[in-house]
């Protein structure tokens, strides 16, 4: 190379903000990743909500903890970006003391305890970041000195290192580069992950390229393209024909069933469940009256959604809060499917000439088809879903405007009551205030227990409490729960990982310096 391209392509990198070419130079192979989607939303990562931006957010940054790949058992959490840390006897002041030398993508400098406390700051504010109600129990957050900072809560909370993994609002992002990018940042994000984002192609892919200054080790997978193919048979069309090495699948035993037989193709089912629930706002007409409300519970035939979706893939919701999840339980006095009983609550409502509800709903594939098996469902006792059906990133804005009295969401949190409840049912939760996160129910029946159980110290008094709050929430038909989903993916056998897929918060395969395409 001559000294004047040497100087072009110097000037490049400053322009366009990237690291230098030796920080992200592409030592390996290109993983191709196949996604169901039109294009990402928002990759600030206190503002991905969507499996979609998940997936890519947990490849670009890091938490002050982590989930050990592949798991997602709280007890299993280990250091990430501190090495370290301490809490007070009375669990309300917590030490951690971080790496040295981490560095972030694009060459914002090393991260400190400045970017630390910058980020849950910004991650408990409900103006920058979605999970902010996550955080209302941080009284402060410190540093002590530029590797070491101090959380103090003004009370206690099932688990502080849940709030600081690698999920939610707990990754850690670069002070200068979100205020130098702006609005920008959240589709030029910079993170101290092992891959950095170099471009997104409007409907056509993201970019990323790996991080040979990631405090691992440099990744062995050169780059990432994370292409957006909305059409589940285009996607694999497209695997089939060897053009993506990694699929995001469907959660479908025959889908299951057929890509099993695809040759040199494994394909992965894991945890965490995405517990489909279908929220009615109670404070609005038809779901104002609590006997539409159980017509509808009744009307929900959870077999028959397990043997659609398939037993590999699917299992029964069972309460508003996941099977599995610290406080879940099962003893909560969930109605029975009951077609009869719904058509004589829906006659008793004055509807016995049926109802037509307006729903606005996700054109992403795997929520369409189940929605579209729940209209018949409730077809058969007189309720019909007049169905609008618009973009997924639209979707999620929509729904938090509160244009659709019905809101099927599927999701999985950190695997303790608290937050599931907390972000689903709490009124704080309710789109519109400012705390607002995911209860578009507008249910508030269970408030006092929600937050009792979460500052207690007391295991059994927590799960007590938790316990009483779904019963509550499940009397008050705040929401049906329908199924839990587990995620598929399918892959090329020449794809390794590096560690066992078991689970995984990021609802994807985490991409790490361990992973080889050979």
């Amino acid at each position: 190379m001559g000294m004047k391209t040497k100087l072009l392509a110097g000037l490049a990198a400053m322009i366009l903000g990237a690291a230098p070419l030796a920080a992200h130079a592409q030592q390996g192979p290109t993983l191709r990743v196949g996604m169901a989607a039109q294009d990402v939303g928002r990759l600030d990562p206190h503002f991905a909500v969507s499996t979609i931006d998940r997936v890519a957010v947990a490849w670009m940054f890091n938490g002050l903890v982590r989930f050990r790949p592949g798991s997602i058992n709280p007890a299993e959490i280990e250091p990430d970006l501190a090495e370290r840390w301490e809490s007070s006897e009375d669990g309300k002041v917590w030490t951690f003391h971080l790496r040295r030398g981490v560095q972030f993508h694009g060459g914002f400098g090393e991260m400190t305890a400045d970017d630390v406390v910058f980020s849950l700051q910004k991650a408990g504010n409900a103006g920058s970041s979605a999970f902010s109600a996550d955080y209302r129990a941080f009284q402060s957050v410190e540093a002590v000195d530029p590797y070491t900072v101090r959380i103090t809560l003004r009370e206690n909370v099932p688990s502080l290192l849940g709030l600081v993994t690698n999920y939610s609002g707990g990754y850690i992002v670069s002070r200068r580069a979100v205020e130098q990018r702006g609005a920008d940042f959240a589709r030029n994000p910079v993170g101290t992950g092992p891959f950095a984002m170099e471009r997104i192609t409007p409907n056509t892919s993201a970019e990323l390229v790996a991080n040979a200054q990631y405090f691992r080790g440099a990744p062995q997978i050169g780059r990432i393209s994370y292409r957006f193919i909305p059409s589940d048979a285009s996607r694999d069309l497209a695997y089939q024909n060897r053009e993506l090495d990694l699929n995001y699948g469907r959660a479908d035993q025959t889908w299951v069933n057929r890509t099993r037989q695809v040759p040199n193709t494994t394909v992965d089912v894991f945890e965490p469940g995405e517990l489909t629930i279908l929220s009615l706002d109670v404070s609005k007409p038809p779901f104002d009256d609590i006997r539409v409300r159980r017509a509808f519970a009744h009307a929900i035939n959870r077999q028959e959604m397990v043997r659609w979706r398939g037993p590999d893939v699917s299992r029964e919701g069972q309460s508003v809060v996941p099977r599995g999840y610290l406080g879940f339980t099962a003893d909560n006095g969930l109605l029975p499917f009951d077609q009869a009983r719904a058509r004589a609550l829906m006659a008793e409502a004055g509807h016995a000439n049926g109802l037509s509800v307006r729903v606005i709903h996700t054109q992403l594939p795997e929520m369409l088809n189940g929605m579209q098996v729940i209209q018949q469902q409730l077809r058969r006792v007189g309720i019909n879903l007049d169905l609008q059906v618009v973009e997924h990133a639209t979707f999620h804005q929509q729904i938090r405007q509160n244009l659709s009295p019905l809101v099927y969401y599927a999701a999985a949190r950190f695997p303790v009551a608290d937050i599931f409840l907390s972000q689903f049912f709490h009124s704080r939760s309710i789109p519109g205030t400012p705390t607002a996160v995911t209860n578009f129910s507008h249910c508030n029946v269970a408030d006092s227990q929600i937050d009792a159980a979460r500052v207690s110290t007391n295991r059994e008094e927590q799960l007590r409490l938790w316990a009483q709050a779904q019963r509550l929430l499940v009397e008050n038909v705040c929401a049906v729960p329908v199924m839990e989903t587990l995620l598929v993916f399918a892959r090329r056998n020449n794809l390794s990982y590096g560690y066992e897929l078991r689970g995984s918060m990021s609802l994807g395969p985490l991409i790490t310096e361990q992973t080889r395409l050979n």
